[in-house]
């Protein structure tokens, strides 16, 4: 890869890499701000809304993740199926994970009504009658987006497949101004609850599945879905996409569960703590979101390059787009670093909570900075070439031996608080970088070829 023959036959250039990397970070930084907005006009409905509201979310989280991990295993197929030059299969293994992920997610938006009551009262307890009213009338109109929700998942996954990953900012982009705007529209103007959040949200979720799937049935382009209404599964493509996908849907799965057991945790070291916890986590995002958006763009590239067969450009663009991973990273939170008195000072935290979050985002920045990459790039490539079910076993145990236990003695029996947790964090990441860099360089996962 080193002269200029060589790079003549890269699958991606430079200008080509700009064009799939800008548009992954603007959509992702759009998404964290948007969802700051919507935070903050939902509080103006009451303390009440903002429960029922988040409590809802947190199952539509799971929701979320589990259809972002199955499309993603659909643009693994898709994307090593070009890396063959072979258009003809990846069309049918992107038309195989669009109609399949609708139906699935028709059925658990069926699921969800019908145990309507049993998410209400018993999933989420014993809760206040006014706060049952609110998650009511959230979860019945949130749940009717769950397939368009799926939809617009599965479109985003399949054009960043092909390299185009600026559509799906455009039309994240309009379903962002819709809910946003909507929801501005509603409370502020017409002075509705909940309903005023919850009915942007399905708004806007439609409008981005219709607007996707229009686009991904445009015959013209590389990877597209058949204009029929047809669908007959071709189940061995569709495990193909399985075996990325649920095993890449588990780990996060797993993540949200252990992220909900470390909650309990902080809750018991006191109102500074939550607050702390809280304010870090919303500007952990920060830092860390030049890698999220990579990790989508290192899926993209590597698929591609492990169904070419060409296992020397795999390993020049992990090293090239983790080394851009580092040097956004490292952007990012200099300019955290320089910002964050004046980040603090606008959460008007008491001196204790402001010390507290200011030791946790100082000592999240510098790891981000030196472990952060290699604990989750280097995986995304491990994924795009089927090694899935290494990367959740690395990941699973990492977080329930490590990030778990580690809480618990760090931040309870060592008498660090709030701030173990997050150094408990950290030691999980240090374990995924080193298990992680010796799956990758070992060379196992070239030989998990998918297709």
């Amino acid at each position: 890869m080193k002269n200029k023959k060589d790079r003549s036959a890269c699958l991606f250039d430079n200008k080509a890499l700009r064009a799939l990397i800008i548009p992954l970070i603007i959509e992702q930084l759009l998404a964290v701000l948007v969802g700051m907005a919507d935070s903050i006009m939902i509080a103006s409905v009451g303390e009440a809304a903002v429960s029922g509201v988040s409590l809802v979310d947190n199952i539509m989280v799971l929701f979320i993740n589990a259809f972002a991990a199955l499309a993603t295993g659909g643009a693994v197929i898709s994307g090593q199926y070009l890396g063959q030059k072979n258009d003809k299969s990846a069309c049918e293994a992107s038309n195989q994970i669009v109609w399949f992920i609708t139906i699935v997610a028709v059925g658990i938006m069926a699921i969800i009504y019908c145990g309507k009551w049993f998410i209400l009262h018993v999933v989420f307890g014993a809760i206040d009658a006014d706060v049952m009213a609110h998650a009511n009338t959230y979860l019945l109109i949130v749940s009717a987006s769950i397939p368009f929700m799926a939809l617009y998942n599965a479109g985003a996954a399949t054009f960043r497949a092909m390299g185009n990953s600026k559509v799906s900012m455009q039309v994240s982009i309009i379903m962002n101004i819709i809910n946003i705007g909507g929801n501005a529209i509603l409370i502020y103007g017409f002075h509705r609850g909940t309903e005023g959040v919850a009915i942007p949200t399905l708004v806007s979720r439609i409008v981005a599945a219709v607007l996707i799937t229009v686009l991904l049935a445009d015959q013209k382009r590389q990877l597209h879905i058949s204009r029929s209404l047809r669908y007959r599964p071709d189940w061995r493509m569709i495990r193909r996409m399985m075996s990325i996908g649920v095993p890449n849907g588990l780990e996060n799965s797993m993540f949200q569960l252990g992220k909900i057991l470390v909650l309990s945790l902080v809750s018991t070291f006191g109102t500074y703590a939550i607050a702390a916890n809280a304010v870090s986590n919303a500007v952990a995002l920060f830092q860390i979101l030049p890698g999220m958006a990579l990790n989508l763009a290192i899926t993209s590239v590597i698929a591609r390059c492990v169904g070419a067969g060409d296992y020397e450009q795999a390993h020049y663009y992990t090293k090239k787009l983790v080394g851009i991973v580092y040097a956004l990273i490292w952007v990012m939170n200099a300019v955290i670093f320089l910002l964050l008195p004046l980040i603090l000072r606008a959460y008007h935290l008491s001196d204790l909570t402001a010390e507290t979050t200011k030791q946790i985002l100082y000592f999240h920045s510098i790891s981000c900075m030196i472990i952060w990459p290699m604990a989750f790039s280097v995986p995304s490539t491990l994924r795009a070439a089927g090694d899935a079910k290494v990367t959740m076993i690395i990941s699973i145990a990492s977080m329930w031996i490590f990030r778990i236990v580690f809480s618990y003695i760090l931040g309870r029996y060592m008498g660090l608080g709030v701030f173990g947790i997050w150094v408990a964090m950290v030691i999980d990441w240090c374990f995924r970088a080193v298990f992680m860099m010796i799956r990758y360089h070992g060379g196992k996962w070239k030989l998990m070829r998918s297709i």
